[in-house]
């Protein structure tokens, strides 16, 4: 393992810009990774729990996507080809509509965007206000979508609005699933309000939500509220977009996350593990009828990356065939689920919360969650906290985590949240 000097760690802070975040969190300098561990230059091992931020699904450096992507590398298959045809994306296209698309009867059409989920959503956006010519989208409150400006305008995070500079328009918070207690039925209260002709709030292009809200909290929807949230989209003339850009690709169970509310969304925005890889890939599935985009309307010079197309594939063939995976996923998430309630009961008035393999422990605040995000790096585990006062510690460790690094990760997190309640305790007296 190569040495880092003190010079290597100080660049960080002399050259790179403020705006850098993650590694604030974890200053190490990682130099390997492998499943779902991470290995930092002075040779130290981490256990993953953030994995890109649901990037990694599948793990880091999956050594049947690595070997496919190398042979692609070795034989010069290209590289960079705007939206040319390729045999990567032919290849990728059969077994995504093979796989995905033709099992849920699905005819959605495939738009490769810009390489981010941000730029998946300005498409998304776009499209719906083209169709239906209308400007106005109902978004939620703590749902997130990205942070260029379109996408900024549907998140409701405050922190990250704040760095827009400009006023972001066009769109109408509504509260979502659960927001103002158990005893306001939200998705009644959307709909009175775009039935009713004074309520001021303009008829929408479009409803666009997560079913599970991954930055916001782990907040999950019901799945009556989802399809009420898209009846009522279809009764008010709105597309229904579902953001699966951090809950799709096997995150909550299925490969979307919607798939066992009995919705069909017209538009569905992908990225985070769509490669498979790491690699950045986005792209928006849309109904055919409304596939009306003209030539290079909405483009970019890095619509559709080759080497993300390669691997992408190889993640759908290796993982999506039949159900293994996702039965081993769901036997993954009734153990988190179990461990996590044993955690919560550490603290009190701590609640677990989200679905799947998207789940976390509400703490009751960012000072405490912090606490213990900071205790788990210390014993060698990256984990994280989201929530409009991230006060939630989340659990996104890659989907096929061995058993016994799973368990071990959780450990080290239980130790953590011990140690912070008895803390807590000594300081009261």
């Amino acid at each position: 393992m190569t040495t880092v000097t003190t010079d290597d760690k100080q660049i960080f802070t002399r050259r790179e810009s403020e705006a850098r975040s993650y590694c604030r969190s974890f200053p190490s300098v990682f130099a390997k990774a492998q499943g779902a561990t991470l290995t930092d230059a002075e040779g130290r091992d981490y256990i993953d729990f953030l994995a890109g931020c649901s990037t990694l699904n599948y793990g880091h450096n999956d050594p049947d996507m690595k070997a496919a992507l190398i042979e692609h590398i070795e034989r010069d298959g290209v590289t960079h080809g705007l939206d040319m045809h390729t045999d990567a994306k032919a290849a990728f296209l059969k077994t995504f509509e093979r796989l995905i698309l033709r099992p849920r009867d699905m005819d959605h059409r495939v738009m490769f965007t810009g390489p981010t989920g941000a730029n998946a959503i300005e498409a998304a956006l776009k499209l719906a206000r083209k169709v239906t010519g209308r400007q106005n989208v109902v978004s939620f409150t703590n749902g997130f979508h990205g942070v260029t400006l379109g996408a900024l305008a549907a998140t409701g995070n405050g922190y990250h609005r704040g760095g827009a500079g400009v006023p972001l328009n066009h769109v109408t918070r509504m509260p979502y699933d659960g927001a103002m207690g158990g005893d306001i039925d939200t998705a009644d209260l959307l709909n009175r309000m775009l039935s009713e002709p004074s309520s001021g709030v303009e008829k929408p292009a479009a409803i666009l939500l997560e079913t599970v809200q991954g930055e916001g909290g782990l907040n999950a929807a019901s799945r009556e509220w989802v399809r009420r949230v898209s009846e009522i989209a279809r009764a008010h003339g709105a597309l229904l977009i579902i953001d699966d850009i951090q809950a799709g690709c096997g995150r909550t169970g299925n490969f979307f996350s919607f798939e066992e509310m009995g919705i069909s969304p017209d538009i569905i925005t992908m990225a985070k593990s769509l490669s498979g890889y790491g690699l950045p890939f986005a792209a928006v599935l849309v109904k055919p009828k409304y596939d009306v985009f003209g030539p290079a309307e909405h483009n970019g010079t890095f619509r559709g990356n080759n080497h993300a197309f390669v691997t992408a594939r190889v993640a759908l063939e290796k993982f999506w065939t039949d159900d293994t995976f996702r039965s081993t996923v769901a036997e993954r998430g009734a153990y988190l689920e179990k461990r996590l309630n044993e955690i919560a009961a550490l603290l009190p008035q701590a609640r677990v919360k989200g679905r799947g393999m998207m789940m976390g422990v509400d703490v009751g605040s960012g000072e405490t969650a912090s606490d213990i995000c900071k205790r788990c790096f210390r014993d060698g585990l990256i984990i994280e906290t989201s929530g409009a006062h991230d006060e939630v510690v989340k659990i996104l460790c890659p989907l096929n985590i061995d058993q016994e690094t799973f368990a071990r990760g959780l450990d080290i997190l239980q130790s953590a949240v011990a140690e912070t309640t008895q803390n807590t305790k000594i300081a009261a007296e």
